[in-house]
């Protein structure tokens, strides 16, 4: 038997509690290397609540998270950024004015050497280069780097900030609903960028409603229920409608067929 490819984040027991309500209640979480991981889960499943989480936006009151077996204590998505994790939002969070290069490196500008960058002065030609050589790396198909964000289409947008994360994660990429307000084509660009990071080594936390999507490129699917894990399901076993039955409680986890579970 194959040995299992090794885990890169890990929670154990995660609680988060809203006043009087349990957004998670003893959740665990298991990412591995090199794989796509879907995370789906109803309305008040705890899946928002456990992206936030390992992203850093929440912290826990129980419960630990793990990156490469090093137990970690994120105060803000910055701690997070600074352990190489990567998130993109629903919501984008790219400059519309500013071009695709100077997006690309949004907050983390690089500086000139010498005098000029000590006085703050930004490196535009070593920026132009390697938002370049980054697009050119993950395929993205886009005229020209100086072009304003806010010309591009949906599309190519969420590729901006796709290859954003990509370029400074060094551990994971978490992506929160992607493809949501996507048409057919681009959701389908976005869906192949997303395999492309993952072929380049970087795990990718998906978290999606949109089904055929998550069938289409995860290679496990974690199903968050009633602020819990309910099961890490492998989609080449199990049929959609399966799977949105034990998302729901329609279907006993115990009533899967053994190959239909992810070890």
């Amino acid at each position: 038997m194959s040995a299992q490819p090794k885990i890169v984040m890990q929670a154990k027991g995660l609680v988060k509690r809203y006043g009087q309500v349990t957004a998670l209640d003893g959740a665990d979480f298991e990412l591995r290397a090199g794989e796509i991981l879907a995370v789906i889960g109803d309305n008040g499943a705890g899946k928002s609540s456990l992206i936030k989480c390992l992203s850093g936006a929440t912290i826990p009151d129980e419960g630990e998270i793990q990156l490469d077996g090093q137990t970690i204590h994120f105060k803000s998505p910055i701690d997070a950024r600074r352990s190489g994790i990567e998130t993109v939002y629903q919501d984008l969070a790219v400059a519309p004015a500013m071009t695709i290069a100077e997006n690309l490196f949004l907050g983390r500008e690089l500086r000139r050497p010498g005098l000029a960058g000590m006085l703050g002065m930004i490196d535009k030609k070593k920026m132009l280069e390697e938002s370049i050589a980054r697009m050119n790396d993950l395929k993205v198909g886009i005229r020209s780097m100086l072009q304003a964000v806010e010309t591009l289409s949906g599309g190519q947008r969420q590729c901006v900030a796709v290859a954003r994360a990509a370029a400074f994660a060094q551990h994971v990429v978490i992506m929160d609903e992607p493809t949501a307000a996507l048409g057919v084509k681009e959701g389908n660009m976005v869906l192949e960028l997303i395999r492309r990071v993952r072929d380049k080594g970087l795990p990718v936390v998906l978290i999606s409603h949109n089904m055929p999507h998550v069938f289409e490129v995860a290679d496990r699917i974690h199903i968050a229920r009633l602020g819990k894990r309910a099961a890490v399901v492998n989609p080449k076993f199990i049929s959609m409608s399966d799977t949105v039955a034990v998302m729901t409680g329609a279907k006993a986890v115990d009533d899967l067929p053994p190959e239909a579970l992810a070890h």
